[in-house]
């Protein structure tokens, strides 16, 4: 039987177009989600973290190749232990906002007090975050 241990979202923009973040630093991680799970009550070995998000993405003024990196990770910084990662390459020929949505897991999860990260990183500069962006974090053991 499954164990409910910990959910938690985070929620930067609800709606479309409602931020402009500009991706600052070419291929440089720029933190989108943290949050903290309590995963003590799990079970060794059998505790799993689901985790989903979205973020939408406009290229640059002067569209050029550019690829969008998301990153979950085990901590607090970059450094910490990559669970997740999707790359998307954006499509030059839709000027408006691109949506990159994810889902996945870290199984095997420890069963500490835990933080999760999400991180987006852009190949072009001028890359703006613009809206929505959304992010879930679900603890369970079996």
């Amino acid at each position: 039987m499954t164990t409910f241990l910990d959910y938690k979202t985070t929620q930067n923009a609800s709606y479309a177009n409602s931020i402009a973040i500009p991706i600052t630093v070419i291929n440089t991680p720029q933190l989108v989600a943290q949050q903290t799970l309590n995963l003590t009550a799990g079970a060794p070995g059998l505790t799993r973290v689901g985790f989903s998000g979205v973020v939408a993405i406009q290229l640059p003024l002067l569209p050029i190749a550019t690829n969008i990196l998301v990153t979950v990770v085990r901590g607090a910084t970059p450094a910490g232990v990559i669970v997740f990662s999707a790359s998307e390459n954006l499509n030059l020929s839709l000027l408006g906002p691109q949506l990159i949505a994810f889902t996945g897991s870290d199984f095997n999860a420890p069963n500490i007090t835990q933080t999760y990260s999400v991180f987006v990183q852009s190949s072009a500069l001028g890359t703006v975050r613009v809206g929505p962006e959304s992010y879930n974090f679900i603890g369970t053991s079996d």
